[in-house]
């Protein structure tokens, strides 16, 4: 695979079509190691199904399919955490290294007014944070939290996006 092009990369709203493949995504055991916060159990379908139907139904939460060449790459969403406004996305493991969470990223940001706008990454996470850092998010904060994945507490960047 090579890397996307602006045109490879497309959102659409999530279907509910769309979770079985967000699901085996999420199964990726390096995947789940490189986020360090994740489900607490990736396997379990039930728990994955109730997240999903929460999100279906928060009308504030803002979630689309990222597609690339009409295959799901993977979403991305805006959402409240820790009291404010936040960004964050799944890539399937596959579709790594491409460009393709930057672009969708990119597109993404260009569809919220909201401002700040925070993600988070962690520190071990150096792909996540430079499409992060591409797209106008700068480190603001440093945090902590224990990761189910890892089973050990883990450092994370907070970073922010203050400007349109």
């Amino acid at each position: 695979m090579k890397n996307a092009s602006a045109n490879d990369v497309l959102l659409r709203d999530v279907l509910e079509d769309d979770l079985p493949v967000f699901f085996v995504q999420q199964l990726d055991s390096a995947a789940n190691y490189m986020a360090a916060f994740t489900a607490k159990d990736p396997t379990d379908r039930d728990a994955f199904n109730a997240h999903w139907i929460k999100i279906f139904e928060d009308k504030t939460i803002k979630k689309k399919t990222i597609l690339f060449k009409d295959h799901i790459a993977g979403h991305i969403s805006n959402f409240e955490q820790f009291g404010v406004p936040a960004v964050s996305y799944w890539i399937g493991k596959e579709y790594w290294g491409n460009g393709i969470a930057t672009s969708a990223l990119s597109q993404f940001l260009r569809q919220l007014d909201v401002r700040p706008l925070y993600a988070r990454a962690a520190k071990d996470n150096i792909a996540s944070i430079r499409v992060l850092q591409k797209c106008g998010f700068t480190i603001s904060g440093e945090d902590k939290g224990f990761s189910d994945t890892r089973g050990e507490e883990v450092e994370e960047y907070i970073l922010m996006l203050d400007q349109q």
